[in-house]
């Protein structure tokens, strides 16, 4: 076990990431936000070039953005077993929430309150990340022409393509990279870090229900890049549309589930497999999917770590950190369009990032209780 550089223990971290996946709110861009202020800025525990390396790595790497950063930041100073502690403290307080919403789905036929619930805290989470992305902004994008146009531009792709581009990130990168520092310097063969991943469980025929659902939330988990968001068309061509497994209204209200309880919003998948097998399927899919986000940040780590801070492959990461700000921006913009759909949920948005601007201690979970609750009022009342 590696002894870390800074005053914290392996156990306390893991207590920090099960707190967040209990009570952090806000997908990707507020979970992101969150380990940057919370280690970074507040406890120190970890360094922004670190930090910015895991998002690098992150964005990078096939699966879910929030859930691969906290696997990282669990390696820096502890290694494999740090990154399996905080992998499995970051996403098991969300699991069991989602299985128990899904047993009364089940068992009382669809949650109507549901819907009213997520209408309010769905618009004070946008306030909530628009407010992180903010600050994660203005700590991480330098303050020069060449950082805020690979940002703008990482953003505005974003809007408009609704979904995050792997080629645009490792561009920014390479860009970067060339103008920051020369490409001479870079160190050469770094080895292969994108070992395959689970191809033997791709290859297995066979017609048991669960084995579908692994090989096709293996398949999610390899192949979708970017924020947990990005995993939401991919699971609706499969789920809807190709296997019939789930109809339209249960696919968006697994979306709903995913959004209303805190931790990554990848854990729809536990819902999914519920809806789909009961409680193996809850586990089979989300096995499937965090398996493989796990695996693809744990073996290439080493690497960042050994060559992250050389000039070159730190010009590199810089730049990739940039797009993936951006991207976080325009995620901001997209869910907001998709949310905010009438003036009481504008007004819920904006109250929520006045309130969280102005007392910078403001409890978050308050704030999403207190929507969860106008929400429901105003459904009612409509």
């Amino acid at each position: 076990m590696v002894i870390p550089t800074t005053a914290y223990t392996r156990r306390q971290l893991t207590v920090y990431f099960l707190k967040l996946g209990t009570f952090g709110f806000g997908g990707p861009p507020a979970l992101v936000s969150a380990m940057y202020r919370d280690l970074v800025q507040d406890r120190r525990w970890i360094d922004e070039a670190d930090y910015r390396e895991g998002v690098a790595l992150a964005q990078l790497a096939p699966g879910p953005l929030a859930a691969q950063l906290a696997i990282y930041l669990g390696y820096v100073h502890y290694g494999v077993l740090g990154a399996t502690f905080v992998g499995v403290a970051f996403v098991l307080p969300s699991f069991l929430m989602v299985l128990a919403l899904g047993w009364a789905y089940v068992r009382f036929g669809g949650l109507p309150w549901m819907q009213a619930m997520f209408y309010g805290v769905g618009a004070a989470v946008i306030g909530l990340i628009a407010i992180g992305t903010y600050k994660l902004t203005t700590k991480t994008v330098a303050k020069d022409g060449l950082s805020w146009g690979l940002f703008i531009v990482s953003a505005v792709v974003t809007v408009v393509m609704e979904s995050e581009l792997l080629w645009l990130v490792i561009g920014s990168g390479i860009l970067y990279w060339f103008v920051k520092a020369s490409p001479y310097r870079l160190p050469g063969r770094t080895g292969n870090v994108w070992a395959p991943v689970l191809t033997q469980l791709l290859a297995i025929p066979t017609d048991s229900v669960l084995w579908k659902l692994a090989i096709f939330f293996t398949k999610a988990g390899v192949f979708v890049f970017g924020s947990g968001l990005a995993i939401v068309p991919f699971l609706y061509g499969g789920v809807v549309k190709e296997y019939g497994w789930l109809t339209e209204q249960q696919f968006l209200d697994a979306v709903a589930v995913a959004m209303i309880t805190p931790g990554p919003v990848v854990i729809t998948v536990a819902f999914i497999g519920y809806l789909v097998a009961g409680f193996w399927g809850a586990v089979v899919a989300a096995l499937a999917t965090f398996l493989p986000c796990y695996l693809l940040t744990v073996l290439p780590a080493p690497y960042f770590k050994k060559y992250g801070k050389h000039p070159g492959i730190k010009a590199f990461v810089d730049g990739v950190t940039i797009a993936a700000v951006g991207a976080i921006a325009g995620a901001v913009v997209v869910l907001a369009r998709r949310q905010l759909v009438d003036l009481p949920a504008v007004g819920i948005a904006l109250v929520t990032i006045l309130l969280l601007y102005r007392f910078k201690k403001l409890p978050e979970l308050g704030v999403i209780a207190a929507a969860a609750i106008i929400g429901i009022l105003l459904r009612q009342a409509l």
